[in-house]
């Protein structure tokens, strides 16, 4: 039976060290020795919890157990510096985008960078992706009562990614149910800088990497990656792993969604230090890939004892699942898959005297093994347990079968449409008689073709109507239909 948990919602997925040590101090307050971490990178604390007298400021956000609508924010900053990413898209950039959350919002939403494959990019209702146009995102929306994802028509500017999340949570009692219908009242309620999509979302397949033990980063730093099979992070580690934090001057702490921390920036003259600290206590920080890609409910045994099980199976049979990813699901209750292979638990049927039947499971995978198309093709269905470890090595070899192979398109993956859509373009205007400037046409009365940008146009340049200066322009935002 799972347990109920209070969840600490961690914007992000980010914290700093002593952040994580008043936690661990609440946990330890409400008579908990350990925590545990949630795949939308929260902390989760499983006895009560008595917000009132952690936080009189309210510093953190307690979400008590059972309770809906407050969700946490997902980000791949975790990933960045460490793995390969968008060139613009820096530790730095996450952080500003999270300062403009004033409140969790009750969306999912998932803040993301598309190259690398350590924080899904699918899994919220709302899921800013960063583009290759330097701070401008993709927005991909599935709300909670949508069938399908849809893809909001224009490039999101870093600097409103905040205002977009609080205007669509506002418009949700309009139960709005395309996406130009939010593009249509964001437009009029909100000013923002949107620029228009020039080409759709390329997301290059990368192997699932390796996240755990210590890793250089650059010349003079690494950075550390601890995971518990268990997924119990006991409060007495914590502590002292937070001090030592604190005296290695690091700042931040990243939570992963497959629940393991990655502390980033260790000095090389403290390397040692912290080698000496994780084997005086024994920690293993080499565990198999067999062991870390794997995805299973928080606290649940039952799910635990089948990934063992299965993994033990694989490491008698020397079976290589580099690159892929597991999840153990209960298929009646269905959520946006993050893995490249899906086992579903059946609901346990019983005969008439009541006397349970044996369990059943499905076996599903991701369309060319990449969970980032969302479409996911059924392998089997309603199989016993001890088929799974050969049908699962089945699908191993399929795996590494079509690697290199010319990739079957994806049937779900969404696409901007092509409509007519709002945007805003950069236009100049005189302030006396409010002529307009547009680069794009030019002006022909002074010879200026086609495509000058008003930096570029000569000093000489006069309003063509009322003959006011260049320097009597301003720079607007116009609405244009295209």
């Amino acid at each position: 039976m799972e347990k109920s948990f209070s969840r600490i919602i961690i914007k992000g997925g980010v914290l700093s060290p002593a952040e994580l040590k008043e936690i661990v101090e609440l946990a330890e307050a409400s008579g908990s020795d350990s925590i545990s971490l949630g795949s939308r990178q929260d902390i989760l604390i499983t006895k009560a919890v008595d917000a009132e007298t952690f936080s009189a400021e309210n510093k953190y956000q307690i979400i008590p157990p059972k309770t809906e609508g407050t969700e946490n924010i997902v980000s791949s900053y975790v990933a960045a510096d460490i793995f390969p990413g968008t060139h613009w898209l820096t530790g730095d950039r996450y952080l500003y985008v999270l300062e403009q959350f004033r409140l969790p919002p009750n969306l999912k939403v998932n803040i993301t960078d598309p190259k690398q494959r350590l924080v899904p990019l699918f899994t919220g209702h709302l899921n800013f992706i960063a583009s290759e146009h330097e701070d401008y995102w993709y927005l991909y929306i599935r709300l909670p009562e949508w069938q399908k994802m849809q893809v909001y028509p224009a490039l999101i500017y870093t600097w409103d990614v905040g205002d977009i999340v609080y205007g669509i949570e506002e418009m949700l009692q309009e139960e709005p149910e395309e996406v130009e219908m939010i593009f249509n009242l964001l437009s009029d309620a909100i000013e923002t800088n949107n620029r228009t999509i020039d080409k759709s979302l390329e997301i290059p397949y990368h192997p699932f990497p390796y996240y755990e033990g210590m890793n250089k980063i650059g010349m003079d730093s690494y950075w550390l990656g601890l995971y518990w099979r268990n997924n119990k992070y006991y409060t007495s580690f914590l502590k002292e792993m937070c001090d030592l934090c604190a005296e290695s001057k690091i700042g931040k702490i990243s939570i992963t969604p497959w629940k393991s921390l990655i502390i980033k920036g260790i000095p090389t003259n403290s390397k040692l230090e912290w080698e000496k600290f994780l084997g005086k206590r024994g920690i293993n920080v080499r565990h198999s890939m067999l062991e870390l890609n794997w995805h299973i409910p928080v606290d649940n045994e039952e799910a635990l004892k089948l990934k063992k099980y299965l993994v033990s199976n694989f490491d008698q049979n020397d079976i290589s699942t580099y690159g892929l990813t597991f999840g153990i699901f209960d298929s009646t209750k269905r959520s946006n898959y993050f893995t490249a292979v899906v086992i579903e638990k059946n609901k346990t049927q019983k005969i008439l005297n009541e006397i349970p039947l044996r369990d059943t499971y499905n076996l599903l995978y991701a369309q060319n093994f990449d969970p980032n198309t969302q479409d996911y093709v059924i392998h089997v269905q309603d199989v016993d347990k001890v088929e799974l470890p050969g049908l699962l090595m089945e699908l191993s070899k399929m795996y590494f079968n079509q690697l290199g192979k010319e990739k079957e398109k994806p049937r779900k993956k969404p696409e901007p449409e092509p409509k007519k859509e709002k945007l805003s373009k950069e236009i100049w205007q005189c302030k006396a008689c409010l002529s307009i400037y547009d680069a794009e046409f030019g002006d022909i009365t002074q010879e200026i073709p086609a495509g000058t940008h008003f930096e570029n146009l000569p000093a000489t340049y006069v309003c063509p109507l009322c003959e006011a200066a260049k320097s009597e322009f301003k720079k607007c935002l116009q609405e244009n239909v295209t």
